[in-house]
């Protein structure tokens, strides 16, 4: 079964919302997204999806799915990104923190309004792979 097209949307307002504050304010409030990602890829259940289920007003088959393995892939890219830039901050290296930062905040902002980033190099890269795998 998909996950619900508004969970994902929470799901990708809170990385926003985080990503934001933490440029703002502090670099410690990234933790927040990032820990939510590795619990997330660790047990395969998100826990601002989770929490967000019982939100919804309809049965979760009566909003539009979206797919499970495009999201798993999303929340990959988002959790090495967000590390990455954890890391570089306290590396000692804050611009290249910053570009990670902005990187998750991007997509997942610009994801919100319909088009994802992380589907095309998924489609792109599975299409690369069954190229590959024709010659």
């Amino acid at each position: 079964m998909g996950i619900p097209k508004p969970l994902v949307q929470a799901n990708q307002a809170f990385i926003v919302s985080t990503v934001l504050l933490s440029l703002i304010f502090s670099i410690w409030i990234l933790f927040l997204p990032f820990i939510n990602g590795m619990v997330s890829l660790i047990t395969n259940s998100n826990p601002v999806i989770r929490l967000g289920r019982n939100f919804l007003k309809k049965k979760p088959s009566q909003y539009v799915l979206e797919d499970p393995e495009q999201q798993r892939f999303n929340q990959w890219i988002s959790t090495v990104c967000l590390g990455l830039s954890l890391l570089f901050y306290f590396l000692g290296f804050p611009a290249i923190s910053i570009a990670f930062s902005v990187m998750v905040l991007l997509a997942a902002g610009i994801a919100l309004t319909g088009y994802c980033i992380g589907c095309t190099i998924r489609y792109r890269y599975m299409m690369w792979k069954y190229k590959r795998q024709q010659t």
